[in-house]
């Protein structure tokens, strides 16, 4: 999957490109174009990291930030949250590409959250509790992957699209947008995007593990923490794995898949789920 043009080879086998990507964007001298608007273009990028950072709060990790009621809505209004980056973003460029792009997010981003609300809505049915601690409590003798793989297949799609990850990276069509909503950012700006999309990959994997895949114990903090990593990361190398397998869908075909096909789905599994707690989760009806 590295073996493409440009730098590639930065370091032993090419370890140390992330490092170097880094240091040449931070020490590049920031562009700002002048019809932008001053105040929104330098807001955004911090916002987006910011935004991004903040969601890992009630993560168990096996500890929490801060230990939420109400965990799994927090993340979930955040991430909702986070559209308005991209979207300033565009609109602050005052151009025609980053505009689109920064629609296309807007439409895209607020359409697969609804699967993953619903989706989310199925799990806290099935566990009883808005804590992201009672996850991890109800999936001790039964992983929850098992149980619902349907779900947890449409929610791992839908966080592809959630973060702009290939197939569904129409926000950054490069081939029609030239790169989308950051297309005018260069340097320490862009730099913030970059580390705000990937902080939120991992924040899904991590998420994804913790509603899944039971990452362990609380009570054991050492093995919770090994668990967590791995899974984790097996699941952000299938992130990049998909991305340098499929080639980009078209739009049409991003919202087909979404009201067409997830949305009933998830419904009609919501309502299954809903009515019949004990018949596929083997949990106790709450």
């Amino acid at each position: 999957m590295q073996l493409r043009k440009g730098p590639n080879i930065v370091g032993p086998y090419g370890l140390l490109q992330p490092i170097a990507d880094g240091v040449k964007l931070f020490i590049k001298e920031p562009v700002r174009p002048s019809p932008s608007s001053p105040t929104l273009f330098i807001m955004t990028p911090t916002m987006a990291l910011f935004l991004a950072l903040m969601i890992w709060t009630p993560m168990p990790m096996p500890m929490t930030l801060a230990d939420l009621n109400l965990g799994i809505l927090f993340m979930l209004a955040l991430s909702s949250m986070a559209v308005y980056s991209i979207l300033w973003s565009g609109w602050a460029s005052n151009s025609k590409y980053p505009l689109i792009g920064a629609l296309r997010a807007v439409a895209q981003t607020i359409s697969y959250e609804v699967t993953l609300g619903i989706i989310l809505l199925t799990i806290i049915v099935l566990t009883g509790g808005f804590t992201m601690q009672t996850l991890t409590v109800t999936q001790e003798n039964n992983w929850l992957l098992l149980c619902s793989w349907p779900l947890a297949m449409m929610w791992f799609i839908s966080t592809l699209a959630e973060t702009n990850r290939a197939p569904f990276d129409l926000t950054e069509g490069e081939s029609e947008l030239v790169s989308g909503f950051n297309v005018e950012y260069a340097a320490g700006p862009f730099a913030l995007f970059f580390l705000a999309e990937y902080a939120n990959i991992m924040m899904m994997n991590t998420l994804t593990c913790t509603l899944f895949m039971n990452p362990g114990n609380t009570a054991h903090p050492d093995m919770f923490t090994i668990n967590l990593m791995v899974k984790t990361t097996t699941l952000t190398i299938l992130f990049l794995w998909t991305r340098a397998s499929y080639p980009r869908f078209r739009y049409d075909q991003l919202m087909h898949l979404l009201w067409k096909t997830f949305l009933p789905l998830t419904l009609a599994l919501f309502l299954w789920h809903t009515a019949f707690p004990t018949s596929l989760s083997g949990l106790p009806p709450q």
